[in-house]
């Protein structure tokens, strides 16, 4: 990846100093950045999470039925003896929540509400990209219940082709049905790049998964990482990096169309992270990482022009996270810091980004 140095961003406001970085930074709290064209207002960080061992790459934030200020952040750390770090609100680690010994980790997810047996349950869900498998945990007390992992790719056999790297969930709410979808390093250009796989529980301690679907086009030029999913509106959106933001039906039931594709010459370099700002009514912002650019691209969730599949660039906000891979979002208040929801970052030094959605949905209307 292209290394940005950080001292080239001239900080016109408030100097913050390299220490305040792990402590608590004012809400609300800016700093101007200067070009020769425009005065930007970068976001700070409420705060920076404690650093991992290895290489951060993509959260997940489970948000506590219970005590939202209780909410637990996750995070990748990807190295072939890599993990799944959990965080608490001010970015410090939980290490009872914490998965070790997992082999280059890639991205995660959260869902809510699996039918198991009688009762109901959330989940993690983990790429793991040297054993090809699907990881599920049970939330909140991480017990394992994939029986090992979920074989993912079988079959295939194209060079890197059963990598994971991407995966997201959905849980369909019309039936309850709950679906992981997955992407890997590299994949065929014939629309048959990402497979989507329905789990089943039979009991809080044991799921399973099947194949239901092979989909999504693929441009070939780079890879397909970031994807997520809008459950309620029933559409999943990834990222063809250097190409532009593809999207489709959730369900599988409603055909392999793609609906559409935006965002082409938007970005620095790398479209990578995606996430989505929920509002009432369908509304929202989906929000994309321009890595390069250390700033996020905002598109309309809702569409534009009377058109759901339209999704012209609404604008940009930039922040402080370096070379951000994954980023996910919660639309809700969580806690005094989160008054709007919390938007987690990934970024360089090892660490993850927090955000309070507040802060940056006022950078977007600047």
């Amino acid at each position: 990846m292209i290394k940005i140095d950080f001292k080239t961003v001239a900080i016109a406001a408030l100097a913050i100093s390299a220490a305040a970085c792990q402590q608590n930074v004012e809400a609300g709290n800016t700093a101007t950045q200067e070009d020769s064209t425009s005065v930007v207002k970068v976001v700070e960080p409420v705060y920076v999470s404690d650093q991992v061992r290895f290489d951060t790459d993509d959260p997940a934030i489970w948000v506590n039925p219970k005590d939202a200020s209780k909410s637990i952040i996750f995070g990748t750390d990807k190295d072939e003896n890599g993990a799944l770090f959990a965080f608490d609100l001010k970015g410090k680690i939980i290490a009872d929540k914490v998965v070790d010994s997992l082999q280059r980790p890639n991205n995660s997810d959260v869902e809510y509400g699996l039918m198991a047996g009688d009762s109901t349950i959330d989940i993690a869900v983990v790429a793991e990209r040297f054993t090809h498998k699907i990881r599920v945990y049970r939330l909140p007390d991480m017990m394992p219940i994939d029986n090992g992992g979920i074989d993912a790719f079988v079959g295939e056999k194209g060079e890197e082709f059963r990598d994971l790297m991407g995966i997201s969930s959905y849980r369909n709410p019309a039936d309850g049905k709950v679906y992981v979808i997955v992407g890997r390093k590299n994949g065929p250009t014939d629309g048959t790049y990402l497979w989507q796989y329905e789990l089943t529980a039979n009991s809080p301690e044991s799921v399973s998964a099947e194949l239901v679907r092979k989909f999504g086009a693929y441009s070939g030029k780079k890879e397909i990482e970031a994807i997520a999913v809008d459950d309620e509106l029933g559409y999943i959106y990834y990222c063809d990096e250097n190409v532009g933001v593809r999207k489709y039906y959730a369900d599988p039931a409603k055909g392999n169309e793609e609906l559409a594709m935006f965002g082409e010459g938007k970005f620095a370099d790398d479209n990578e992270g995606i996430a989505i700002y929920k509002t009432e009514g369908g509304k929202g912002i989906i929000f994309v990482s321009d890595q390069q650019a250390t700033r996020l691209a905002a598109f309309p969730r809702e569409g534009a022009d009377n058109d759901a599949h339209n999704h012209p660039l609404l604008g940009y906000a930039a922040y402080k996270a370096l070379e951000t891979d994954g980023i996910e979002i919660v639309s809700q208040p969580l806690n005094e810091d989160y008054p709007k929801g919390i938007l987690v970052a990934m970024s360089e030094g090892k660490t993850f980004h927090l955000y309070s959605m507040k802060d940056i949905l006022e950078a977007l209307k600047k």
